[in-house]
């Protein structure tokens, strides 16, 4: 299997958001971190010619957030969400900034790293990676690392937010650099896509990962 992967960078402040099918024909996706309009989300799976079969959110930040209680009503999909984030989403109006509005929601699944999720045909390794947030999960299918906002190309997430945490941040990257192949296809949750081979050669950050 060779997953379908597309990317849409919605919201005020480009957030990445991921459609993944396990091929080009399939009548399923699972929906990324739905960073925008669910409008225009389910307007864009209607032309893939695929229902949302489930919803997976990387950590609570505002911007990861704003579609997920529009787009989980209007399709019926379950959320997916670490269990000890879900209160950012339920109380969504708390967390997030002057004149931005997430609606909020009650995520039916919670989870804790280390699951296998069988979705739209699709197997999702679930990695408890904090350090930009407490309870921040990344997701492993066929090749592809949904990284949200732990690792991105030449940089890594934020830790001066509140609960955020840098030795955390660094052993959790650490933890994916040594699980998972250098060509691992790391789909984070701004910019664009990398690699784990070029981030650990080249990342500024990711310095203290380096071999002496």
């Amino acid at each position: 299997m060779t997953i379908v992967v597309d990317r849409y960078e919605l919201g005020p402040i480009g957030t990445n958001c991921y459609v993944v099918r396990n091929d080009r024909a399939a009548s399923e996706a699972v929906v990324i971190d739905p960073s925008g309009s669910a409008t225009e989300l389910r307007l864009e799976l209607a032309r893939l010619g695929a229902a949302c079969a489930a919803i997976l959110v990387t950590h609570g930040h505002w911007d990861h957030l704003l579609g997920v209680a529009d787009l989980a009503e209007g399709t019926g999909a379950k959320v997916h969400m670490a269990a000890d984030e879900a209160f950012m989403v339920a109380r969504a109006t708390e967390f997030s900034p002057p004149g931005i509005h997430v609606p909020e929601f009650v995520p039916e699944v919670l989870l804790d790293g280390d699951e296998t999720l069988e979705l739209a045909g699709i197997g999702f390794e679930t990695l408890r990676v904090p350090g930009h947030s407490p309870g921040h999960l990344a997701f492993h299918a066929d090749g592809h690392l949904f990284s949200g906002d732990v690792l991105f190309a030449g940089s890594v997430g934020r830790t001066d937010l509140p609960l955020g945490d840098w030795d955390a941040l660094v052993e959790s990257i650490r933890t994916l650099v040594d699980r998972f192949p250098p060509e691992t296809i790391v789909c984070p949750g701004h910019g664009p896509e990398t690699t784990l081979a070029a981030e650990i050669s080249q990342n500024p950050f990711l310095a203290p990962l380096r071999a002496p």
